[in-house]
């Protein structure tokens, strides 16, 4: 496979997330807004442990599979991201177009992000199983709650952000492979 094709995937997937993003913003406004960021930590949380159940039990009593799962967990990084940004509210302060305008920075810098990283990986990621992906988001979610327990205040971590993007990231491949195989 080339970059090429990798970017275009990303894209794919990450265009399939806005859409999403933008209909609830229309039926929800942004009212992730309220969310502080231990509670957006427990969000991605519970859908990345989802996944792993989902992939260990392979069943589902509630239809939803693994693919959505990782585009809530794309939205939602994208949504940390944003919170990190602008700190949450008590009351919905941002219209969906100002939020929209947010998302597509932030998907813009996964995507950048990715270019970068998949240069010097060498399309590494496609050699990976999904279960990998899962595996490493639960595990940058681990960080973000240490990273959060400690008020910030860490010697070696690159930060929050940082790990928001990774998830975004691993999700996006998560994504594309389950497109993939289906």
């Amino acid at each position: 496979m080339s970059t090429t094709k990798t970017e275009e995937q990303f894209r794919s997937v990450m265009d399939e997330c806005r859409t999403l993003f933008a209909k609830k913003l229309h039926d929800y406004g942004a009212s992730w807004r309220i969310l502080r960021p231990s509670s957006l930590t427990d969000q991605l949380f519970i859908k990345a442990k989802r996944i792993r159940k989902l992939e260990i039990k392979k069943e589902s009593m509630v239809g939803d599979g693994i693919r959505p799962e990782f585009i809530a967990l794309i939205n939602y990084g994208i949504v940390g991201l944003i919170q990190l940004e602008h700190g949450f509210a008590d009351v919905v302060d941002m219209t969906p177009e100002e939020a929209l305008a947010l998302y597509d920075n932030h998907a813009g810098e996964a995507l950048e992000l990715m270019l970068k990283k998949n240069h010097d990986y060498d399309e590494a990621w496609r050699s990976m199983r999904v279960s990998s992906y899962t595996d490493f988001i639960l595990t940058k979610i681990e960080r973000v709650k240490e990273i959060e327990n400690l008020g910030g205040a860490t010697l070696v971590s690159e930060g929050i952000g940082s790990n928001y993007m990774d998830i975004i990231n691993y999700a996006v491949f998560g994504a594309i492979k389950l497109k993939e195989t289906d």
